[in-house]
């Protein structure tokens, strides 16, 4: 049996587990320490508070040559956005093929990364590798790159970390070297309630939340004037975002609450704290001050969900330069959607990039896929890497 049909077969297994971000990802972890086992690999899960999902770390070619040189770390989330309410014309979670493509949610975003990896362990392991390689699959990225962090605090614990990093996100296996950072923010509006009819008496949570979230829509108008910008994106300067709200109870009644959540999306090379610092002072220093001249007690709670770091690396670093050879294809490119690479670069100085078979177009919707041709790009490039790997 061809490695990609064995890819095909791994990937099968990978989307069975419903890995579904709020859910368990043990037994899809528990299926791969099984299956490194079988061919000798030990591997190392690192769980969270609640036991109930991991990462999972190996390393194969320990004892190579020149361990020192840190290796290769190829690098995957196990997670997958939901499927509620998508229109979906096959089970999500079963592998299912037509039109040369391998439909199954996850099978681009990026258990197809995964299944290739997992598939060429056999060959890792028969050759002379002249540094290892280290696999380091990941719980709940698409909600804010939060799982991959105790991984973090494990590799910040080796002598020698990894050399470099590929993250195995869908690009068309074209080299990605940059994305934007994110921070996303929840904001909770406390008013004073009373009868509609004395609305000047009350404080209205939903008009003061509309004020600061019109005063972020300003912030981001003055960003797409101002930039600064990279116009290596399709947007090329830092966004502010309102994506939900919530408020009131009744037409009749002034709302005493309301919520709502923004995320700034911003250029690697930019800072997002005084923007962040600006939205908190108008609420502060310009809000908060008028709602309680009417009611003691209200005011705006601004907490932060999520935050990732943006990715940048030079175009001529010697990671982007290696694995465009091994592609045969000198094109690079910076993608809208966020990865673990920043933080693989930020917190622990390994030099990342990101490239993996499938499209990012294919994602998170319904009827999720990848090509049999990118699966088989994937697998092709991966041959590649571990033969020029075990080079003397």
């Amino acid at each position: 049996m061809s490695q990609d049909l064995i890819a095909q077969d791994i990937l099968q297994q990978l989307v069975s587990f419903d890995t579904t971000s709020y859910k368990s990802n043990l037994a899809l972890v528990d299926y791969v320490q099984e299956y490194l086992q079988s061919y000798g690999v030990d591997s190392q899960l690192v769980p969270d508070a609640s036991g109930k999902k991991a990462n999972l770390y190996a390393t194969i070619g320990a004892d190579s040559a020149h361990p020192e040189r840190g290796g290769i770390m190829l690098s995957g989330h196990t997670d997958v956005v939901p499927v509620t309410g998508q229109d979906w014309h096959s089970n999500p979670f079963c592998l299912y093929e037509e039109d040369n493509k391998l439909f199954a949610r996850g099978s681009a975003d990026m258990k197809g990364f995964i299944a290739l990896v997992l598939s060429r362990v056999p060959l890792m392991l028969a050759q002379p590798l002249q540094m290892p390689f280290h696999l380091a699959f990941s719980y709940d990225e698409e909600i804010g790159c939060v799982g991959v962090r105790g991984l973090l605090t494990l590799l910040e614990q080796l002598s020698v970390k990894p050399a470099m990093c590929i993250v195995g996100e869908p690009t068309s296996m074209e080299v990605v070297i940059g994305h934007k950072g994110k921070v996303s923010y929840k904001v909770d509006v406390t008013g004073h309630a009373c009868h509609s009819g004395q609305a000047p008496l009350g404080v209205n949570a939903v008009d003061y939340a509309a004020q600061l979230i019109v005063y972020i829509n300003n912030m981001a108008q003055q960003s797409a004037l101002n930039g600064p910008f990279d116009h290596d994106y399709k947007v090329p300067y830092t966004t502010l975002h309102t994506g939900s709200i919530q408020g009131g109870t009744a037409l009749n009644i002034v709302p005493n609450h309301c919520g709502f959540e923004f995320e700034i999306r911003y250029l690697a090379q930019q800072d997002p704290a005084p923007l962040v610092q600006q939205i908190t002072d108008y609420a502060h220093h310009e809000l908060e001050p008028k709602m309680q001249a009417v009611a003691k007690g209200t005011g705006i709670n601004i907490t932060q969900i999520a935050s990732y770091p943006g990715l940048l690396i030079e175009p001529e670093a010697r990671l982007v330069t290696y694995v465009k050879q091994l592609l045969n294809n000198e094109a690079h490119s910076k993608v809208i959607f966020g990865t673990e690479g920043g933080l693989f670069q930020q917190r622990l100085g390994i030099p990342t990039i990101v490239c993996g078979p499938g499209n990012i177009d294919q994602a998170h919707k319904a009827n999720e896929y990848i090509s049999l041709e990118q699966f088989e790009l994937g697998g092709q490039f991966l041959d590649r890497l571990i033969a020029d790997v075990a080079q003397p």
